[in-house]
């Protein structure tokens, strides 16, 4: 059986001349003309973004860390699980460890990693590493950066799973990270 690159040949787009179109401190704006599967040329817009973590953080008794802030496209509070960026050349458990005792002051002797998630594949090249954090410490209060602003709740699993029913739970990346709870509320 052929790789999966040779199983998908039809389906792949070649890039021909990619140029950077914007660049914030944050993002940057690429724009690449590519070659089609048909030999048609067409273009592609993307977000090129550093990665990101976030965690499923299991106090002692089973409930989920949860944080509420502010996010200003969309002009709106958010019920999210603890993430943050991967900043350049750094271990995303690393990350993940330093976001947790960051922003909620809580430090875990365990940690799992679950998996990947890819939430704008259309036109971002981000991906977000899933980490499960449990045995928690309060290590102190938040260390939050200057400009961050954040409040800490907790749910139990359930209460989690019916806020994304309910709607009160919308990011991408909290509902792709309680997607994995069957396989890691045990510890």
């Amino acid at each position: 059986m052929g790789s999966t690159m040779d199983a998908d040949r039809h389906l792949l787009e070649k890039e021909i001349h990619t140029e950077q179109v914007y660049s914030g401190d944050f993002l940057q704006v690429q724009r690449a003309r590519v070659a089609l599967p048909n030999g048609a040329e067409s273009f592609r817009e993307f977000i090129t973004h550093p990665g990101a973590v976030v965690i499923l953080a299991f106090l002692p008794n089973g409930d989920l860390l949860f944080e509420r802030q502010f996010r200003y496209p969309l002009r709106q509070v958010f019920l999210e699980l603890p993430a943050g960026k991967i900043d350049a050349g750094e271990d995303p458990l690393y990350t993940a460890q330093r976001e947790l005792l960051e922003e909620t002051g809580y430090a875990a002797a365990r940690w799992a990693h679950l998996g990947v998630m890819h939430p704008c594949i259309g036109y971002s090249d981000e991906r977000i590493e899933i980490f499960a954090a449990y045995d928690l410490e309060l290590r102190g209060g938040q260390m939050l950066d200057a400009n961050e602003f954040l409040e800490i709740t907790r749910l139990s699993p359930q209460a989690a799973s019916a806020a994304v029913f309910s709607g009160q739970i919308t990011d991408a990346k909290t509902i792709s990270a309680l997607f994995w709870l069957p396989r890691c509320a045990a510890g």
